[in-house]
């Protein structure tokens, strides 16, 4: 859209929340719960960006969060930690991104691994979190396929929504001008050439 090709989405969280696995069911419609600390791209559907969460690639922030259009912010429903590091993502994000605009960022909140039954994240917590700072939320399941493909068409959505033309007062004035048959220039709206 307005000439770019593609968009940039980008998942953050802690470590063994789930992020590789929510990205290969959105991509591939496949799960695998075997887990290994990952740093890939997929360049044949997807651009796919992931830290693992994990402190040794957290330099690479600058150049993988840089670009992105829409941020999805990933914790564990099982882990409190998780969610607690959530606004850590958050805060290290606009860091590194430097969004032109940080208070209006479009983020997405993913509270993760909804299969399992033993929640020690309460949902209205993680919904005021998100009402905090203007976030959508959705509770998913990479294993189950809850909320995975709505999730990330939900991010997308904000990720166009939040690209725009220039507004008139961002483009710089077109002045015109023109040579008169008595070799003067002038800078007016009308031309006599």
């Amino acid at each position: 859209m307005f000439g770019r090709s593609h968009i940039k989405v980008i998942l953050i969280g802690s470590s063994g929340v789930g992020k590789s696995v929510l990205m290969n069911q959105y991509v591939n419609h496949r799960f695998t719960n075997q887990y290994r600390a990952t740093i890939g791209a997929d360049f044949l559907t997807k651009e796919i960006w992931d830290t693992a969460g994990t402190e040794r690639f957290q330099s690479l922030g600058t150049a993988l969060y840089r670009g992105s259009d829409c941020c999805l912010l990933v914790f564990d429903i099982t882990s409190p930690a998780s969610f607690l590091a959530i606004d850590f993502w958050r805060k290290e994000f606009l860091i590194q991104a430097d969004p032109p605009d940080p208070d209006h960022f479009p983020f997405v909140v993913l509270a993760n691994k909804m299969d399992l039954t033993d929640r020690q994240v309460p949902q209205q917590q993680a919904q005021d979190w998100c009402k905090a700072f203007n976030a959508l939320y959705f509770e998913t399941s990479a294993k189950d396929v809850i909320n995975v493909e709505e999730a990330f068409q939900s991010a997308i959505k904000l990720a166009l929504k939040n690209q725009k033309e220039p507004s008139l007062s961002e483009v710089d004035p077109i002045q015109l001008s023109c040579v008169r048959s008595d070799a003067t220039t002038t800078s007016s709206h009308t031309c006599s050439c």
